[in-house]
């Protein structure tokens, strides 16, 4: 005879074989997001092949072919690309309260205002910081009030490092370092000065000093020795006077040490003054290669070269960047940058589920630097969709 303690053990263990799998009715999905069938590139891992990607709880679960487990929401991917969210670390999105909301349907799940504001004003960038949808940090403006038709410095008593000081101690979690603006319009003559004032304000806190190059007064091998390590130049594209090369189209001997010590070189896209085609094809010629891609975002962003980082991140195709190099100057690359992108830039299992699904065309394409010059592409990205925090973005 069974006794009673006997047959409820074999009736539980009988409820156990024949208990429905997660994902019936009534249990719950295994995942919250699928993103099925696309191509993966994610350069963190050398990945480039066609995978589903898991995501659970905001962070990814699984990059693996054919994932059978079910999800609360799927996203069809064939024929896109999957990549890790795009991070650009030289916007002025602070700028504007719909400014990160804007970047976010372009694939950005990571910004940095790069120096929209000084002290004078710093509390409205980091509000603006503060209700972003995805990360968002300020680099402080040297020039306290800003930037200036005049130039932020121009007058030198701008460049107020008590000021400056005062404003990170207060503000610590969200400034992520100082903007010093040096081109000849910007600080004329004081270019030098500013450029010393920035580092003293920044290596009193252990930040980083982003500096605006080209067209400056002081020669540029001047100014890039002041630079140290996790420092980044931006518009590394600018044409002379005073680019990264010499007339006979050589890299400065300053440049390449200053990289070789640890300094970033950051595209800068812009709209006016910092790229040429013909200084980026002497500059790419030499194998002098940018670190990250960057915007230098504002409002009026669609309607100029800029359009959106996808876009910027195609215009290096015809010079001889492949798709998975130019992926990691926008996603691998600056999570290095910033301590605060430090476990994005990935979709490696675990990470924070922040992804750009991304349209790869081929076709004919009209690319602009900002001389009003044309260069010809086969080849552009554009925007599909994006998951921040491993939820879909509605596109607007």
């Amino acid at each position: 005879m069974v006794s009673r303690r006997e047959f409820l053990s074999a009736a539980a263990g009988a409820a156990m074989l024949t208990r429905a799998p997660r994902g019936f009715a009534g249990q719950p999905a295994a995942h919250d997001l699928i993103i099925r069938g696309g191509r993966v590139i994610d350069p963190s891992v050398r990945l480039d092949a066609i995978r589903d990607v898991a995501i659970a709880g905001g962070r990814i679960a699984a990059v693996e072919a054919n994932i059978t487990a079910d999800a609360t929401d799927t996203i069809d991917a064939r024929g896109k690309l999957v990549v890790p969210g795009l991070i650009d670390i030289h916007t002025h999105v602070a700028r504007t309260t719909e400014g990160p909301g804007l970047v976010l349907q372009d694939g950005v799940t990571g910004w940095i205002d790069a120096g929209s504001v000084g002290a004078d004003h710093i509390a409205d960038v980091i509000a603006a910081a503060r209700s972003a949808p995805q990360p968002g940090r300020v680099l402080i403006n040297i020039g306290r009030a800003g930037l200036l038709p005049e130039g932020d410095t121009m007058d030198l008593a701008h460049a107020d490092v008590g000021a400056a000081r005062d404003a990170i101690a207060k503000n610590r979690e969200w400034i992520a370092g100082v903007k010093a603006r040096l081109s000849r319009e910007v600080a004329g003559a004081n270019d030098y000065e500013v450029l010393r004032r920035a580092q003293d304000v920044a290596t009193s806190f252990g930040l980083p000093v982003m500096i605006h190059m080209g067209q400056t007064i002081s020669p540029f091998s001047r100014l890039v020795d002041l630079l140290k390590p996790g420092d980044i130049v931006t518009h590394m594209f600018a044409p002379p006077p005073n680019s990264i090369i010499d007339d006979s189209g050589h890299i400065l001997p300053a440049v390449l040490a200053a990289r070789r010590r640890g300094v970033w070189f950051d595209v800068g896209n812009g709209q006016t003054g910092h790229m040429r085609w013909d200084t980026v094809e002497a500059i790419m010629r030499t194998g002098f290669w940018p670190d990250t891609f960057s915007t230098d975002w504002t409002a009026n962003s669609r309607t100029t070269g800029v359009i959106d980082l996808p876009n910027c991140m195609s215009k290096l195709f015809g010079y001889g960047m492949t798709l998975t190099e130019a992926i990691a100057r926008a996603t691998v690359n600056p999570s290095r940058v910033f301590p605060l992108f430090s476990d994005r830039g990935t979709l490696n299992v675990g990470a924070p589920a922040d992804v750009a699904l991304l349209e790869l065309r081929e076709g004919q394409f009209e690319f602009l630097d900002n001389f009003k010059n044309t260069i010809a592409g086969r080849q552009r990205l554009f925007p599909s969709a994006t998951v921040l925090a491993g939820k879909r973005i509605r596109r607007a």
